[in-house]
């Protein structure tokens, strides 16, 4: 509940009268019925819907030609008083304004990230000021971009955007309700079509008109568009064009983002799950009053505007300092979004499973299977983003044996490649950690984190979507990239592609330790990695100043995604190291097992979690072993008592 009614939403008691009469006569030259009819039946009084027009805290109104702030939407989709409408069953607080006033999408033009990053790309390419800026703000201030397009301008800049109240809004209410739906679906790169009306799309049929229309002139309308993925599209995938070292363009493009169309080729876009449908969970159990102020029909559902994504860091660091940023959100408001992002994090993101394979006198091998339960890549989105492995191994007594993936004061990975580090299939060295991104590399193929001279990506092994295919029609924007095409199970298992996992093996040394050993995996992800950072950091511009300061400054621990945690038995026939046989294993063309020992073995074939495929008893010689089993990773283990033997191989 909030406090003293959010301290009257920050109006001062001594000037409440003169706001409440200055609204009266607003509302007179609108010709608003301040009398309740037929259609317009208000479950709040005159006086307290006077009140709510004064609800608008400092979030933009008026309109600048195409569009209107949410300031104007605030009075009857903000908080209510009386406690009555955009209330779930429970009696808890859900409206649409301060559940989305703190999300990423309302301060997108307010972003210091963000504007750093622009100034860092026009520094280093100030020719391109204007082309960089107007395809930035095309998506990150897109009231105000489009407002200025509409009425004849060809380019729209970052000094426009912050003398504009209603650009800095963000991503607003009208950028996604005043949507049209003419070529949904079908656009990218901040290329988005709107309504040149005053309409404001919804998903409810039948909806009341008056109160809005007479607020604000804007006229809600259903449409099932609203409801669709293609919402998204035009912003969550973005194609640039590329510049050479010297700054000349190369007629070539790269994909910097491509959430969209990772999510259409993914079983979600198939069954119908839109991004909706996470982003933006819908409430159906019980009746919902959607406007305060007015009693309208109760609806069944509610789609709550949490738009929770992944970004945890950026969004505790906008919350410390949401005074300089001037952002109307609460302390109270940004906990909330914190804590739903937290839990999109932890609870529908990945599936984290550790196997214990097998364990010889030296060596303990294991299986982390990753499943991705997002409907795109993970992570998607801005290629700065990165997930990462942390495995440890630890004795019953609480001694590490093997760590990978730790992170230093900075929150850097510890001893990992200085460029970047490839994607492993198998990982047996501590100085090799298996890292989840999207590399970009220039003309030279050398990396870079200047997007405009972005020409192919070195490395992406961000873990496809359930479904995801290399023969899809819009694979050409979501590639894998680097060694992880080269990975037999990387969105491969036995059913073969789209599985949307990946499986890292290790392979821990054991060091003369017999006993039981903890293994845990965590998975974690970050947004802001300092090594993204170093290139922009080496420059100076006011934005990258201030944002130095605020990063410097903020709580960048990365965030849990997910975890697991297995104890793999010790070794209790003998405390004596068993050498290894002098024995190959390999698989034959005609896809036989090939085993050559020099003594009578058992032959167990083991799968990646561990389960026995099949299993044999060998006399010393050659022999090729019929396998009965179809596509995978398998473990073929020979034990002897003079010795035992581990291969892994992989069968097509």
């Amino acid at each position: 509940m909030r406090t003293e009614l959010k301290n009257h939403l920050r109006v001062p008691y001594w000037r409440f009268a003169s706001i409440v009469a200055a609204v009266v006569i607003i509302t007179l030259l609108f010709g608003f019925d301040t009398q309740a009819s037929a259609d317009d039946q208000r479950f709040h009084s005159s006086t307290e819907y006077a009140y709510f027009t004064t609800l608008t805290d400092s979030l933009p109104t008026g309109y600048n030609g195409l569009f209107a702030g949410s300031g104007e939407c605030v009075q009857c989709h903000g908080y209510d008083t009386a406690m009555i409408a955009s209330v779930d069953p429970f009696g808890n607080d859900i409206n649409i304004v301060d559940d989305w006033r703190a999300t990423m999408m309302a301060n997108s033009a307010k972003d210091p990230f963000w504007r750093a990053k622009v100034s860092h790309e026009v520094l280093l390419h100030p020719q391109y000021q204007p082309l960089i800026e107007t395809k930035c703000t095309s998506c990150h201030a897109p009231l105000g971009h489009f407002a200025a397009f509409h009425q004849g301008a060809t380019s729209y800049s970052i000094a426009e955007m912050a003398a504009d109240s209603i650009a800095l809004d963000g991503v607003s209410c009208l950028s996604c309700h005043q949507q049209s739906e003419v070529g949904l679906g079908d656009t990218h790169s901040g290329e988005v079509n709107f309504d040149t009306n005053r309409v404001a799309y919804g998903p409810f049929i039948s909806p009341l008109s008056s109160p809005m229309l007479n607020a604000t002139q804007y006229e809600p309308v259903y449409s099932p568009h609203i409801s669709d993925a293609g919402i998204c599209a035009g912003c969550h995938t973005l194609i640039t064009e590329t510049v050479d070292l010297d700054g000349q363009f190369t007629g070539g493009t790269f994909v910097e983002q491509a959430t969209y169309h990772e999510w259409l080729n993914s079983d979600y876009a198939v069954d119908g799950v839109s991004c909706q449908s996470c982003h933006m969970p819908t409430l159906t159990k019980g009746q919902f009053n959607l406007i305060a102020g007015f009693e309208t029909e109760p609806r069944d559902k509610f789609s709550l505007h949490e738009f929770a994504g992944a970004n945890v860091s950026m969004l505790k660091l906008m919350k410390e300092h949401r005074a300089e940023l001037k952002i109307s959100a609460t302390e109270q408001d940004f906990d909330n979004v914190i804590a739903a992002t937290e839990n999109m994090l932890r609870q529908r993101t990945l599936q984290v499973e550790l196997t214990d394979l097998e364990r010889t006198p030296d060596t303990a091998f294991l299986a982390l299977r990753l499943t991705n339960l997002a409907g795109h890549k993970f992570p998607s989105g801005y290629p700065a983003r990165r997930a990462y492995v942390h495995f440890i191994a630890t004795t019953m007594n609480g001694d590490t044996l093997f760590e990978s993936g730790a992170i230093d004061n900075n929150y850097e990975l510890v001893a990992h490649d200085p460029t970047y580090e490839q994607h492993y299939t198998t990982i047996r060295s501590s100085n090799e950690v298996q890292i989840y991104e999207q590399v970009l590399g220039d003309v030279n193929n050398q990396k870079t984190t200047v997007l405009v001279r972005a020409a192919s990506a070195l490395k992406d092994n961000r873990i496809p979507p359930k479904g995801f295919r290399q023969d899809h029609v819009v694979y050409d924007t979501t590639q894998i990239s680097g060694q992880a095409l080269l990975d037999s199970d990387f969105n491969v298992d036995a059913l073969g592609e789209g599985s949307g996992s990946d499986v890292v093996y290790y392979h821990i040394p054991t060091n003369g330790y017999f006993d039981p050993i903890s293994i845990q995996a965590r998975v974690y992800y970050q947004s802001m990695p300092p090594k993204w950072m170093e290139e922009m950091f080496a420059e100076s511009t006011p934005e990258i100043d201030r944002f130095v300061d605020m990063y410097n400054g903020a709580d960048r621990a990365p965030a849990l995604v997910g975890r697991d945690t297995i104890t793999v038995g010790g070794i209790v026939n003998t405390r004596a190291a068993q050498p290894e046989l002098p024995a190959k294993v390999y698989l034959t063309a005609e896809r036989e097992v090939r085993i050559e020992t020099p003594v009578d073995v058992d032959v167990v074939i083991y799968n990646y979690l561990g389960q026995t495929l099949q299993q044999t008893r060998l006399r010393a010689g050659y022999h090729n072993v019929p396998i009965s089993f179809q596509r995978q990773l398998a473990v073929v283990h020979l034990y002897s008592e003079h010795g035992q033997f581990t291969r892994t191989i992989w069968v097509p």
